[in-house]
């Protein structure tokens, strides 16, 4: 029994300085929505599929960038991790959370979890991460190697060359994982919709990038053990500006202690009006209203301190806000519909070839980089076992 043991350690061990003798590259294009190579000329994300995993992700609810590059981090939901959308409320903090807001962006009191560069470096690898969300806070949590995205930020070319200077550092000094974040097609998507030929531009942008990445990883000595996979946190529907449902057509300031409007809006009601605020929107056409409690199991939301009594969640293509944002282009909808879906790729020594994977959701990026690095993960929502037929 005891030589069996021994064994079985022995061969865990093996398994483990296995993989952290590979290195791990996940890099994020921002709004690629997994059927771009469809519409569009993507020849580098075309290229990884036939010689790697190609697959469309689930994002987490909401359908938005910063709550779904940390639910990649962590492997957890936004209800869990505690970034509940790009804007909220914190009654223990008595503070609103906004994304790039000076005193409460980089307040690590938001962010909940373990990012996966923490749980790496804690677990002797050596990370580095070029401006992923959650990276940059004011606190001691960050990779070996990172960015601060509150300054001057560099360019595409530059994140593309400092990633690959990372792995020709000596070894004792050299990340075996990096995360590199690309802010592309969403922005240009924003402004002018997601079949707009500017968007198919930043689409091939973001492409050429990519390429550019993988290529240069290509010629490394260290090539052979590179796992290089390529995420996006959302998709991105057309909207039509016009198509807006005014929150001061029907509710009375009195009524609410705060509302943080967005996809999905979040309403903190006085508790006498709760039922007045519920009755009064819940019939008006192109809005679902929930109770917090009540919320639809599927979407993982309701549980955080963070969420409002009422959370109205707009009909795809329409918005629910009091000022208008402009625009031909919107996310954070359910995270089923299939306008919500980003991309997925995966190519290297783990991976399986020329191989298309059902749908996963994103949590299960976390433990799948656990995985590629030889590390335990921290308790998470996401789950390998889901994932685990793309791998060889």
């Amino acid at each position: 029994m005891k030589r069996h043991i021994t064994t079985l350690i022995i061969c865990l061990l093996v398994l483990v300085v296995k993989a952290q003798d590979t290195y791990t590259v996940i890099v994020s294009c921002d709004g690629f929505r997994w059927d771009f190579p469809i519409l569009y000329e993507t020849p580098t994300m075309d290229k990884l599929s036939r010689i790697g995993v190609q697959s469309d992700m689930q994002p987490s609810y909401p359908a938005s960038t910063f709550p779904n590059h940390y639910a990649m981090a962590t492997g957890l939901y936004p209800d869990h991790h505690g970034i509940v959308n790009n804007s909220f409320w914190d009654p223990d903090l008595q503070l609103t959370y906004a994304v790039g807001d000076k005193l409460t962006g980089k307040d690590p009191r938001f962010f909940l979890g373990e990012p996966i560069w923490v749980t790496a470096e804690r677990q002797g690898v050596k990370t580095a991460t070029i401006y992923w969300v959650g990276s940059d806070l004011d606190n001691s949590r960050h990779a070996s190697y990172w960015y601060d995205y509150g300054k001057p930020l560099i360019s595409y070319e530059e994140r593309i060359q400092k990633a690959l200077e990372y792995l020709q550092l000596p070894e004792p000094e050299r990340p075996h994982f990096i995360m590199v974040y690309f802010d592309e097609p969403d922005k240009t998507e924003h402004t002018y919709g997601p079949n707009s030929e500017e968007t198919r531009q930043a689409v091939k942008m973001a492409d050429d990038a990519v390429g550019q990445l993988y290529d240069g990883l290509m010629k490394l000595p260290i090539a052979d053990k590179i796992n290089f996979i390529v995420v996006s946190d959302h998709g991105m529907a057309s909207e039509d500006p016009s198509r807006v449902v005014n929150p001061d057509d029907y509710l009375k300031p009195e009524w609410y202690e705060h509302m943080i409007i967005g996809i999905p809006t979040s309403i903190f009601t006085k508790p006498e009006y709760r039922e007045t605020v519920y009755n009064t929107l819940k019939d008006i056409p192109h809005l679902t209203v929930w109770k917090k409690n009540e919320i639809p199991a599927y979407l993982h939301y309701g549980t955080s301190k963070r969420l409002g009594d009422i959370i109205v969640a707009p009909d795809m293509d329409w918005e629910f806000r009091n000022t208008p944002r402009g625009g031909y282009g919107a996310h954070g909808y359910d995270p089923t519909d299939p306008y919500m879906h980003a991309i997925f790729r995966a190519v290297g020594p783990a991976f399986k070839k020329g191989y298309i994977a059902r749908q996963f959701e994103n949590v299960d990026i976390y433990p799948l980089l656990c995985h590629l690095m030889g590390i335990q993960p921290a308790p998470c929502d996401g789950k390998l076992d889901r994932i685990k037929l793309i791998l060889k």
